[in-house]
């Protein structure tokens, strides 16, 4: 068996990635019930807001999912770490900030723990702290991302060289061959975000999952570089604003103002493109339909398999 998914007892190794405040309990119901790893998203919700999405998705599935916490962005950390103890939520998934203090009181209380990192120093010290599985996010990958730069193709086999728990690809995945791709790499398997945008399960506005279907592979681009908070966007009307604001020397805190979750709401929720952003990770080019999460997760098993084969048949003719 997949050692992966022994671990967080699920029947696929693909994960459904954070999406902080857009985050909610049918997409993650869904893809844990077709037998991946939902993902709630805390963000930086309140914890009742997060209790309340912990407890909608107990209510749709039985099966494993997750709870990630961005440590270093939510202000209400310890207190959502308190609800998933109290709501034994199986997995949680830590982010943005360092893992070691959490991870004990975690396991005492049976929890896996998956750690989110963009280097090999990172995931060294998060298998040292007890990580069950890290989650090696390149960057490809949508939102807010590693300063470091660097790309899933080059991160995944040295992290996998690195560590002894089972590592998750992340960045730039969105199909069974890029599921095939993480494997022959090293990884155990795959989380995804981007892709879960375009699904018949996922809540976000119609224009949302249009522009990721239609998207080229030149449609997203990086904001925030010059001032060490990179993220990937889909290149819109409001994306442009923070390029523009950034050429003109915004400071820090006023960037920060303007990339909060209340914006990615905007956008994603209501499909303000004016006011509001969209993450979206290279890989929108290659999505062009909105199948639901079932037809999503077996696809990209059965095109892993033909990739594996394929890619036998081509080294050894």
């Amino acid at each position: 068996m997949n050692k992966l998914a022994e671990i967080l007892g699920i029947r696929f190794p693909i994960i459904q990635g954070g999406m902080g405040n857009i985050s909610n309990a049918q997409l993650a119901a869904a893809v844990s019930e077709t037998g991946g790893l939902g993902t709630i998203g805390a963000g930086t919700m309140e914890p009742d807001e997060v209790e309340a999405m912990i407890v909608d998705t107990k209510s749709r599935t039985s099966h494993p999912f997750c709870v990630n916490v961005p440590l270093g962005v939510s202000p209400y950390g310890k207190e959502i770490l308190s609800l998933v103890l109290k709501h034994k939520v199986p997995v949680i998934s830590l982010s943005a900030g360092n893992p070691a203090p959490y991870i004990p009181k975690l396991h005492g209380e049976g929890v896996k723990v998956i750690v989110v990192t963009g280097s090999v120093k990172h995931a060294k010290k998060a298998e040292e702290a007890g990580a069950d599985a890290i989650v090696a996010e390149g960057y490809e990958a949508a939102g807010i991302n590693s300063p470091f730069e660097t790309t899933t193709m080059a991160l995944i086999p040295q992290i996998a060289s690195a560590v002894a728990v089972p590592v998750v690809a992340a960045g730039g995945i969105a199909d069974g061959r890029g599921l095939a791709a993480a494997l022959a790499l090293g990884a155990s398997g795959v989380q995804m975000g981007t892709r879960f945008i375009a699904v018949k399960e996922a809540p976000f506005h119609v224009i949302y999952k249009q522009l990721i279907t239609n998207a080229e592979d030149t449609s997203t681009i990086i904001v925030g570089r010059g001032l060490g908070r990179i993220r990937r966007l889909l290149n819109t009307p409001y994306a442009q604003k923070l390029i523009d604001e950034e050429r003109k020397g915004i400071s820090l805190s006023d960037f920060i103002d303007m990339t909060a979750e209340y914006y990615h709401k905007l956008g994603a929720l209501e499909g303000n493109l004016e006011d509001g952003f969209l993450n979206a990770g290279q890989i929108a080019g290659v999505i062009k339909d909105i199948p639901s999460t079932a037809e999503l997760l077996e696809r990209m098993v059965e095109e892993a398999e033909i990739s594996l084969d394929s890619a036998k048949t081509k080294l050894f003719c």
